[in-house]
């Protein structure tokens, strides 16, 4: 009986470990999710040019892609800030983009965007890699918005050929 006590305080002492470590587990298959579905690819500062900027993982791209007749486009900032990122995007919000390709203001994401192939996520999945861009450090970068066909670019970007 005088073990009690301190058999409590311990049963306390894990249960409490285990939602953080759950959570570290969750953020590392985001992490690992974010890297086989090459997020950085597009997302990171100078992925475009061959010189990927990664002290600035996933702050968005200013080097645009031009799709003949849907516009130019250039990757969004996926870090958590505020003002220029997904930093007032909810989990929800960002399992949403990812699955359906659609913004929480409405509108749709880039056509290369591969939303299609991410719908296949499961849940656990899709949470896991929102998880994850939550975790990133905020990184102030506004990339330019799209411009439809015809309009002025606003910004560097390159023109994606379509095969004949």
């Amino acid at each position: 009986m005088r073990y009690l006590p301190a058999l409590f305080a311990a049963a306390v002492a894990i249960g409490a470990a285990l939602p953080a470590a759950a959570q570290e587990s969750r953020v590392a298959r985001g992490k690992y999710l974010a890297s086989i579905m090459d997020c950085n690819g597009c997302h990171t500062p100078g992925a475009f040019s061959g010189k990927p900027d990664m002290t600035r993982p996933l702050a968005g791209e200013a080097v645009g892609f031009e799709i003949p007749g849907l516009g130019i486009f250039w990757p969004a900032n996926l870090t958590p800030d505020r003002d220029t990122g997904i930093g007032r995007w909810s989990e929800a919000d960002i399992v949403k983009a990812v699955r359906t390709g659609v913004r929480p203001d409405g509108r749709e994401l880039s056509p290369a965007m591969p939303w299609r192939a991410y719908a296949a996520l499961t849940d656990s999945d899709a949470r896991a890699l929102a998880a994850y861009l939550k975790t990133l450090k905020p990184v102030a970068n506004a990339v330019p918005a799209p411009v439809g066909p015809g309009q002025p670019a606003k910004a560097p970007h390159f023109t994606v050929v379509m095969p004949k």
